[in-house]
């Protein structure tokens, strides 16, 4: 092993996996290091105290979550996503555990935060919860809650559910054919990325509700979003689309394509096996599939601008790839040989994992822009909350491939 430790090092490496062929010890300790890292308590940001609960506490604006994992924000319904489908796929409820008790943890404190939103303090912990706006703030966090509503079944989780469900479906802009779109920072612009924000909480909807407009709406997004799009000469995907010019955006965006993806295999998932547009939607999973299995590169990854070679390699949409791919191939929805992608993606994913379970290589939070250097020069951060869902949605993915396969 010590010579391992040495050639890792000599080859300029701080992954500790890049030789262990074993797929649940390193998406254990990828989750794992979260868990660890997730204090659930709050720090007033002026005083660095901490508190274990907001019960008693005077009226500050300072009061903020500790750790970003218990933050209200969509990465974390990723990474919910993520944790709940290992307590099944590895029959481990310390992952759903987790998720209960950390939407436990925010529901049970925002009494205090709603009497600050009430009071209209600016940038008030949890804001989103009282006033949705924006897809960003419900979409995936709501995906994700509904996933531990499952288990927990709450009437303050349903009721939340519902209301952002009613967001999505009659508040967020909307181009005249009915997809969805942005008033910024160009009125009606689509982002790809909102595919994955609304799509995967419609298609829970429509199966625990049984109401079929969430499901009619999910698959007009998916179609729609395919439309304005999708790009016929690289098979990719743009960004954005721009309505008051009716052109597509400039970047084949990396982890905006995965969005794509990992939405429409949601849909999939809780779309009834009858249903009459399922053909079609596996048709146009697998149309993306093919297109972006075409710019994979020789490590496994994929790039930040996808069909761009000189930028950099990134980690969160590689994860979206393999799980898309693994997940796909799993359901049985395209042929088991398309399995060799994700082989791929996974032995390059797991080299970007540190010794201590952390994921290297994640771009950061990206907005749009009309220029392409944007998306060349964006940052990548170490364990960027970003990646790590999707992280944990691939490795499952790829456990379950391995018991297919023997």
């Amino acid at each position: 092993m010590k010579y391992t430790f040495l050639l890792a090092a000599l080859m300029g490496t701080t992954s500790v996996f890049a030789q262990d062929s074993n797929t649940e010890a390193v998406v254990r300790k990828v989750a794992d290091n979260i868990i660890q890292n997730t204090s659930f308590k709050f720090v007033n940001t002026k005083t660095n105290e901490t508190y274990e609960s907001t019960k008693g506490l005077a009226s500050s604006p300072d009061v903020k979550v500790a750790s970003k994992f218990n933050k209200w924000m969509y990465v974390n319904g990723v990474l919910t996503i993520g944790m709940m489908q290992m307590a099944d796929v590895l029959k481990d409820k310390k992952y759903s555990d987790y998720s209960l008790h950390n939407f436990e943890f925010i529901f049970g404190n925002l009494g205090y935060f709603e009497t600050l939103y009430k009071a209209k303090t600016p940038k008030t912990e949890f804001g989103a919860v009282f006033n949705i706006t924006n897809l960003d703030a419900c979409g995936a966090m709501g995906a994700g809650l509904s996933d531990v509503n499952a288990l927990a079944n709450k009437p303050e989780y349903k009721a939340y559910l519902q209301r952002a469900a009613d967001y999505i479906s009659n508040k967020q802009l909307r181009l005249a054919d009915g997809t969805l779109s942005r008033p910024n920072p160009r009125y009606r612009t689509m982002w790809a990325d909102d595919l994955f924000m609304s799509v995967p909480l419609l298609a829970r909807m429509g199966k625990v509700t049984g109401d079929t407009k969430y499901f009619d709406d999910a698959i007009k997004q998916v179609e729609n979003f395919n439309k304005y799009l999708y790009d016929t000469r690289t098979g990719l995907f743009f960004h954005n689309y721009y309505e008051d010019v009716d052109l597509q955006g400039v970047g084949h965006w990396g982890r905006a394509n995965g969005w794509l993806a990992v939405a429409q295999a949601q849909l999939l998932d809780n779309l009834p096996a009858n249903h009459p547009k399922r053909p079609e939607l596996i048709k146009l999973l697998l149309r993306q599939i093919s297109g972006f299995a075409r710019y994979q590169d020789q490590t496994g990854l994929w790039h930040q601008l996808l069909d761009k070679p000189d930028s950099y390699l990134e980690t969160s949409v590689t994860a979206m790839y393999v799980y898309t791919v693994a997940h796909a191939v799993n359901e049985g929805w395209i042929n088991p040989k398309y399995i060799s992608i994700a082989n791929e993606g996974w032995k390059g994913l797991v080299t970007k994992i540190t010794p201590d379970g952390q994921m290297q290589d994640v771009c950061i939070g990206t907005n749009m822009d009309e220029a392409l250097k944007f998306y060349y020069t964006r940052p990548t951060e170490l364990n960027d909350t970003h990646g790590l869902g999707a992280f944990l949605l691939a490795g499952t993915e790829m456990v379950k491939a391995e018991k297919n396969k023997k």
